[in-house]
């Protein structure tokens, strides 16, 4: 349904449009806080030199998948200044979590808040950070590398319940991101 089709008939299709198609920014006010949690993959595709140099450690800016797990993190913390109508939230915990494969890395960021709005965008922008690192930090030996597959492919909580992508038929580079372990739980810490 196209924006203006939901104008004419009363209602926006899309709720960060008012009535006259405008762009604003969604009220939470009325809504209690509750928890939610998105999960989002995606997949860099490389060569299997590239990901050969990456698993061992051997690419000259450094540990790849360490400063790509920081900076996945600072972006799901930083999403509401990168789109504009997103709502900061107080994230409670974010888990950005990579496999390597012959030539490619698998990214899964998994978001978690107890607030009055998801998290999705919070996780799609961590695994595209996540992503974009990987690629800033190979690019001199590799760039030819892509980013494919961003997805949402959970997500739990708030007035619209659970939503689980389905699992795609094929196996490969070209299928996308495998599913992933969930994240294991923070070990608790001492006061």
């Amino acid at each position: 349904m196209s924006a203006a089709a939901g104008l004419s008939s009363g209602r926006s299709a899309f709720t960060h449009l008012d009535p006259l198609g405008r762009a604003r920014m969604v009220d939470v006010a009325p809504k209690d806080p509750s928890h939610r949690r998105a999960v989002a993959r995606c997949r860099v595709e490389m060569l299997a030199e590239t990901a050969r140099q990456v698993a061992h450690g051997d690419i000259a800016k450094g540990d790849v998948t360490a400063v790509a797990r920081v900076a996945g993190i600072q972006a799901a913390k930083r999403t509401s200044d990168l789109i504009p109508l997103c709502h900061p939230l107080l994230v409670s915990s974010v888990y950005v979590n990579f496999e390597i494969g012959d030539s490619w890395i698998d990214i899964e960021a998994q978001v978690e808040t107890v607030d009055r709005t998801g998290v999705e965008m919070e996780a799609l922008t961590a695994c595209s950070v996540a992503a974009l690192t990987i690629y800033d930090m190979c690019k001199s030996a590799d760039r030819g590398m892509t980013v494919s597959g961003l997805a949402l492919w959970e997500k739990t909580g708030g007035r619209s319940g659970v939503y689980r992508r389905a699992e795609p038929a094929a196996t490969g580079p070209a299928a996308g991101p495998a599913p992933a372990e969930p994240a294991p739980a923070p070990a608790p810490e001492n006061a």
